[in-house]
């Protein structure tokens, strides 16, 4: 194609463009990546050395003017439509248009409020695969195959073909236990939060799906007392100084003994918040922590259920509707 002919064309058109939306097309028809210069460019690897050095002499003189040009008629148009505007009747005493600014959901914020009030107790944060193995969701947490408790948990299990392991969604947040051990010596203090997985029929207070954050302490000369006091300092900083709470015995696989925290509500109801327990001895073997040196306590709050006591909700499958109406009130 004749160079003179494509500079005519793309002059033409320039002079002619009315908005900065088909000037940004005529850019990239001529100047682009895939322009009718840049193509030209790519060509000259057809031609003599010497036809190399006018052609690209010519190609470079052009692009430059029409860049040039394209500028300055981008000026213009911008020029002009402030004028436009300009010209328009502006009330200065109507309010300006607020924009919406995103914000957190209430269960983040109830995870970053207990993340940050186990941390000034000096606990750590980690995380842990959502996929888990049979072995670290369930065995090596004193649930072997025939034990009773694994009833407790009806199941998302997967299985992997190629190593004919099975695996599953993890039921809680515990498994991090292990992983962690394994890889650490004592002492240690963390906390885990995250998803966990139930094949469970959905109603107000049940979802198949629901997060949880696992505590674990592990040091020499470890008690229950030292768990009720990170417990009830931990009760205060998040409910208020005013809080009641008790600890009662339950059971757990993983933990012996075992207990339940509980709250009561402004309408004298005791209200579970948590499971936990001294760390089981046969935990602490599976990671080869010697029982008789090292002892621990172990917790899993249900981060649901606190969010849904903190902000007096009564049905946990609003928290995850994205229902603005519910959302935006936090």
């Amino acid at each position: 194609m004749d160079l003179n002919q494509i500079k005519k064309e793309a002059q033409e058109s320039i002079q002619k463009c009315q908005e900065l939306t088909a000037l940004d097309d005529i850019f990239r028809r001529y100047l682009g990546k895939k322009g009718s210069l840049n193509s030209l460019f790519r060509t000259m690897s057809d031609n003599s050395l010497q036809d190399k050095k006018i052609l690209g002499k010519q190609l470079n003189e052009i692009k430059t003017e029409l860049e040039q040009i394209i500028s300055e008629r981008r000026k213009q148009l911008n020029e002009k439509l402030l004028s436009q505007k300009s010209k328009g009747k502006i009330d200065i005493h109507k309010p300006g248009k607020r924009f919406k600014i995103g914000h957190l959901h209430p269960l983040t914020k109830v995870i970053y409020q207990m993340e940050d009030i186990f941390q000034t107790m000096g606990f750590s944060v980690i995380e842990g695969p959502e996929l888990e193995t049979e072995y670290y969701n369930f065995d090596a947490l004193n649930i072997p195959a025939d034990h009773p408790a694994r009833d407790v948990w009806d199941t998302f299990w997967l299985k992997d073909i190629k190593k004919g392991n099975k695996s599953l969604l993890r039921t809680h947040t515990s498994p991090n236990q292990i992983r962690y051990m394994e890889k650490h010596h004592p002492p240690l203090r963390i906390i885990v939060p995250g998803n966990c997985y139930r094949h469970e029929s959905t109603d107000r207070s049940h979802g198949f799906q629901f997060l949880q954050i696992e505590g674990l302490m592990v040091d020499k000369e470890i008690s229950l007392a030292n768990f009720k006091a990170i417990i009830q300092k931990f009760c205060e900083l998040f409910f208020g100084p005013d809080v009641v709470f008790r600890i009662t015995p339950d059971y757990f696989p993983f933990t012996e003994p075992s207990l339940e925290v509980s709250i009561m509500d402004k309408h004298g109801r005791w209200l579970e918040i948590m499971g936990a327990g001294l760390v089981h001895p046969n935990v602490l073997k599976a990671v080869g922590y010697p029982a008789n040196e090292w002892q621990g306590f172990a917790f899993g709050v249900g981060v649901d259920r606190l969010a849904m006591i903190k902000y007096g909700i009564d049905d946990i499958r609003l928290l995850y509707q994205g229902d603005l109406r519910l959302i935006e009130q936090f």
